[in-house]
């Protein structure tokens, strides 16, 4: 872990990253990729040690709007437990009348969910969980430092029952290590049973560039010997990885979702995700 200080926290379309690089250990994890020009170890923690006082200033001076993070950087990484950066943004969102919405693995957002029910009740809070896998054994490899499947579902139906609605994000999905029908049916189930409003999918498969699909060869090699070697052969230095079972599981996405009422449209989605409700009582400043 380091500290930088940072001179803005806010991205023109309010998107936040209190954290930059993670320790969760995806194999598939794009941040990773040199595009980002990341200038330290990704495991070696970037923490923006002024951006609650960046985070202070810029929601006073902002229309009301939702306030994103995850994108780049999971803000419910292992550090967040002691550093309470998010818990805190979260604090300065509430008081200001903002919406929150988030993309993480982790269960430790339920520490918070005090929080996300006072800003759902004043305004709006979305959680988006992450789903890869429904085997708890292959997600130890395919993401060995966060809290598997089974538990994220957990952390799913315990946000339900608090009135926050859910996102998942079916995606990466692997060629030849969890594109297969019974993984996206179980995956489904579970989202189901979850009741989430919607499941964002870019169709299946997955995308490698430089510095990414370094490291997810290096794990290839270790955890699926020979694999590797299929991927170079079949898909070279494609950024963009298509399972050769697309076409079948996307019927089974679109089908299942729309049989169950989830929201499978990823324009929809993002919209929703993006939708400030312009008439909460959350308008006032406290």
């Amino acid at each position: 872990m380091h500290y930088v200080n940072s001179k803005s926290i806010l991205s023109s379309k309010n998107g936040m990253n209190l954290y930059r690089g993670c320790t969760h250990g995806c194999i598939y994890c794009d941040s990773r990729s040199e595009i980002y020009n990341m200038n330290h170890k990704f495991e070696d923690i970037e923490v923006k040690k002024n951006s609650l006082d960046l985070l202070k200033k810029e929601l006073l001076k902002r229309p009301k709007a939702m306030i994103g993070t995850g994108a780049m950087t999971d803000p419910y990484i292992p550090l967040e437990r002691e550093l309470k950066y998010v818990r805190k943004s979260l604090e300065l969102i509430y008081r200001y009348g903002f919406g929150f919405t988030c993309i993480t693995k982790s269960d430790l957002v339920l520490r918070d969910l005090d929080l996300l029910k006072k800003i759902n009740e004043k305004s709006k809070a979305v959680v988006q969980m992450t789903l890869t896998t429904a085997d708890d054994d292959l997600c130890k490899i395919l993401e060995p430092n966060v809290c598997t499947t089974s538990r994220r579902v957990d952390v799913l139906k315990a946000l339900n029952e608090n009135g926050i609605p859910t996102v998942v994000w079916l995606c990466p999905i692997l060629p030849y290590i969890n594109d297969t029908e019974e993984n996206i049916n179980n995956i489904l189930d579970y989202c189901i049973d979850a009741d989430v409003h919607g499941v964002l999918c870019f169709g299946m498969g997955l995308t490698l560039r430089d510095g990414n699909r370094q490291y997810f060869y290096e794990k290839l090699d270790k955890h699926f010997p020979g694999l590797k070697d299929r991927y170079i052969k079949e898909f070279g230095e494609s950024y963009s990885i298509p399972s050769p079972n697309e076409r079948e599981l996307m019927e089974i996405f679109k089908r299942k979702t729309e049989e169950n009422g989830i929201l499978n449209d990823t324009y929809e989605i993002l919209k929703y995700l993006a939708e400030f409700p312009q008439d909460s009582i959350q308008s006032k400043l406290l």
